[in-house]
Formats: structure tokens, C-alpha cells, sequence
């Protein structure tokens, strides 16, 4: 389990103003902790800090342990602003977590065994992910990092359901909850493998006789 930890410092300059002058003279990025039963709390972290911890995409469904002027805490990411053509965080959201108190937030779908499923290896199949992850509620302390999803025993043309997945213990799919049995993913028949199928006896035009 890798050990996600950064620091970062209060802030009392709010506002719009203050955040620009914050990313463009000092280079930090602003953020805000919510959450629980304390008061929301507005901090900055170092850019170069925030930009190698997001490197590691398991990052968004791991609990982070933030470290604000000696007082430390666990939260969750909840939400990034970042620039519309640079791509680096102008703003993060950060909820705290609170033990015993669920939370919900969306983690990865891990794929595995593709290459050796029944509808790929013996069919000729191809693969769709028709979403790469999903909404989960859990306890804290219950959050994994990914839902594994095992392919090999798919089929040609079976789709695998939410219903279907290998949740672990104390995880709730919220779509579930919601009565919507998402479909996640199927073995196709690629469309060139039909293309190259002989047509069937009596599907053949004859050539005209002649006369």
C-alpha cells in the first residue's frame, strides 16, 4: 500500500485575487478541506508537491494524509479545477474523512485476463469496456483501490453487469442502489470478422442463363 502524504499551509487571503497571486508569485495551489463536523478550511500546497503526488493515478481512490501547520488529516480528493489548455490544478476540493462515516467516490475498474477469455481466444472476439469506473460507498477504513473485473470465462457476445462484479466486503455499488444494473463490459464479434463470412447457400445470385 503505497503511503500518499503532503503538506500544506493555512491560508486566510481568499478570493479570486488572492489565489492568482498565490499560483503565480509563490507557486502553490489553492484548496479547501470540508467536511465532518469542523468548519471548512482553506489551505495552499506547494505546486511541484501536488503535481508529483497526482503522478500516481491511485491517488484519487486511496485516503491522503495531509499535513496543515502540524495538524494532520485524512481526506479524499473530491475535485481538481485545473487550466483549460495547460492542464495544471488552479484549485483542489479535499473532503476529510471521518471513521464510521461512509463516504462516496469513484474508483477504477481493473480489467484482467482479457487476452485469454473464452470469447477472445476461442471466438476471436474483441473486447469493450463500456466504463472504466465506478460510484462506490463504503466505510473509510473498507476503501479499496479497485474493483477487479475477470474476463476469462466471457463469452462471444456476453455483457457483464455490475450484478456481476466481485465486490469486496463493505462496498456498495451506488448505481445498484439506484436499481441501474450498468453494463461494464462485452465480447463483440469484430465487425471485418462478419463482413468475411460466406454467404449462405440460397443467398448466392445465380448467373443468368442463356437463351
Amino acid at each position: 500500500m503505497v503511503d500518499f502524504t503532503i503538506n500544506a499551509e493555512s491560508r486566510d487571503d481568499l478570493g479570486k485575487g488572492a489565489s492568482r497571486r498565490l499560483r503565480r508569485n509563490v507557486n502553490m495551489v489553492p484548496g479547501i478541506i470540508y467536511g465532518g463536523d469542523k468548519a471548512p478550511k482553506s489551505i495552499s500546497i506547494l505546486a511541484k508537491d501536488l503535481a508529483k503526488l497526482l503522478e500516481n493515478e491511485s491517488v484519487f481512490s486511496h485516503i491522503l494524509n495531509i499535513n496543515v501547520a502540524g495538524q494532520k488529516e485524512n481526506v479524499l480528493i473530491k475535485a481538481l479545477q485545473r487550466h483549460p489548455s495547460k492542464g495544471f490544478v488552479l484549485h483542489i476540493d479535499l473532503q476529510r474523512m471521518v471513521a464510521g462515516q461512509k463516504i462516496t467516490t469513484t474508483i477504477p475498474l481493473n480489467f484482467i485476463n482479457e487476452d485469454i477469455a473464452i470469447g477472445v481466444k476461442q471466438d476471436g472476439g474483441e473486447i469493450s469496456h463500456m466504463t472504466s469506473e465506478v460510484e462506490i460507498q463504503c466505510l473509510p477504513k473498507d476503501l479499496p483501490e479497485s474493483i477487479t473485473v475477470d474476463m476469462a470465462n466471457v463469452t462471444l457476445d456476453q455483457v457483464i453487469h455490475l450484478s456481476e462484479l466481485n465486490v469486496p466486503k463493505g462496498v456498495e455499488l451506488v448505481a445498484l442502489s439506484h436499481e441501474n444494473d450498468l453494463a461494464v463490459a462485452t465480447i463483440y464479434t469484430p465487425r471485418a470478422q462478419v463482413d468475411d463470412e460466406p454467404a449462405a447457400e440460397g443467398d448466392i445470385a445465380e448467373a443468368p442463363t442463356e437463351e
